[in-house]
């Protein structure tokens, strides 16, 4: 399973901090999704050394993101053009009706980030539009963490009516619970009791920590020098003996 998180400088802790939290905690990887944090893996370089440094060092996998962050639709069109060729994987912020029905109709985008925040909204069209171009839809457990009071109660809402437009519409999903620092890392299995607690179901939430290395796998397999499409590749045809 993997876990997103925001690094310095958009967040609390170094990239190397998270990598060895998350380590020991017994993540197979995170997901940095802070530019700042990496050079993308395309570029190589004593940065992007960092990344393969990294998961020698703490034996898992550490993956090279973006998390765009835009005023609308225009502004994030540009953003994902620039950064989806750099970019393992590419989570656009949402919270906003127009930024959500963008990133759902976008196949550029991986990740629609925290589609409720903000009064934004999330319906069966939305939903349809993530299944059919294969967006994964983010389930933002952070406030489950660490919010309190009315802000707990309203997000922990916002979730649970989520999932039921997503689950039935099997559109994809990620889980995560955000953190900006390594404080804010909870294992595995602590995310998935807590998220029990409330209401959720433990397989489907094990299922979202999972899509984030899947996606890393997927995106990076479709970089390699032997991708052309889905199901078709580069290589020698074999000779008629």
């Amino acid at each position: 399973m993997y876990e997103a998180v925001h690094a310095r400088p958009a967040g609390d802790t170094t990239a190397a901090r998270h990598a060895a939290t998350a380590e020991r905690y017994g993540y197979e990887g995170i997901v940095v999704r802070t530019r700042e944090a990496l050079d993308p893996a395309s570029k190589g370089g004593e940065r992007a050394d960092e990344a393969t440094a990294l998961r020698e060092k703490y034996g898992i996998d550490v993956v090279d993101a973006v998390e765009i962050d835009a005023d609308g639709a225009t502004g994030a069109s540009g953003a994902v053009g620039n950064y989806r060729t750099d970019r393992t994987v590419v989570c656009l912020v949402g919270g906003d009706d127009g930024l959500n029905r963008f990133a759902v109709e976008e196949p550029r985008v991986d990740v629609l980030a925290r589609p409720m925040d903000g009064g934004g909204d999330f319906n069966h069209v939305l939903a349809k539009a993530a299944r059919d171009n294969g967006v994964h839809v983010e389930f933002d457990l952070g406030p489950l963490f660490r919010a309190t009071g009315g802000k707990r109660v309203r997000a922990l809402a916002d979730l649970r009516k989520l999932r039921e437009i997503v689950t039935y519409y099997d559109a994809p999903h990620v889980v995560s619970a955000n953190p900006r620092s390594h404080l804010h890392l909870r294992a595995p299995r602590e995310v998935v009791a807590a998220a029990e607690a409330v209401g959720f179901d433990a397989e489907w939430i094990e299922e979202g920590l999972r899509a984030w290395g899947e996606i890393a796998t997927r995106n990076r397999e479709r970089r390699s020098e032997a991708f052309i499409e889905p199901g078709v590749r580069r290589g020698r045809y074999e000779e008629d003996g």
